[in-house]
This record gives C-alpha cells, structure tokens and sequence, in this order.
C-alpha cells in the first residue's frame, strides 16, 4: 500500500465508494480534536473569570489587565472603585478586572 494513501486515509486508486465516507470521518475527527483542545478550554475559562467577577467584595486586593494592583475601595452595578498606591482612586469596569491579587503572589511563590 502506498504510504501516501495510509497517511492521507484513502482508499487505493482502483477501490470504489469508500474515500468520500473516510474523509466525512475525517473531518469529523478534527471537529472533535479543535472541540475538546481549543473550544471546550476557552469556554471554561471564561465562565471562571465572569464567576470571578461577580464575586468581587470591597476590600479585596485586585490587578486589572492593564497590570495596575489596587484594593477595591467600592462596588457599584457594572464599576468599581480601586484604590492604588499614593491614594489615587481609580473607577473601571468590572470587566477590566483580570486576577485577585493574592492569586499573582501565590502563583510566582510555587515557581
């Protein structure tokens, strides 16, 4: 058998019927390889992040995705207020909230 046809999963030249049934197969295959590696992932993860941000409470020590670290100083609907270092206060969107900030010490002390 040609490896050609054994890597491609064809069936040789002079058979008939079979090849449009292996590449359906195929292709079938890889929806559920990019389902289960790229899509399942990413869906998870954003379900823990908006978990995240709907448990935010004042008080709590925060680094938002422009990398600034600021405790939370109030709440309101979709906004909070964050306190940085010098006393400057800062209001953002919930969603410009990217980690808790103890979570960033935990992780670089296991490194």
């Amino acid at each position: 058998m040609n490896l050609l046809n054994i890597l491609l999963m064809t069936q040789p030249e002079g058979a008939a019927g079979g090849s449009m049934a292996s590449s359906l197969i195929f292709l079938v295959l890889i929806f559920v390889v990019f389902y289960f590696f790229f899509i399942r992932p990413q869906v998870k993860r954003q379900k823990d992040q908006k978990k995240f941000r709907e448990g935010l409470s004042k008080g709590q020590k925060i680094v938002t995705i422009g990398g600034i670290h600021g405790k939370i100083v109030e709440m309101q609907e979709t906004t909070c207020t964050i306190e940085v270092e010098g006393g400057v206060k800062l209001k953002l969107e919930k969603s410009a909230v990217a980690a808790d900030s103890q979570d960033q010490l935990t992780g670089e002390q296991a490194k």
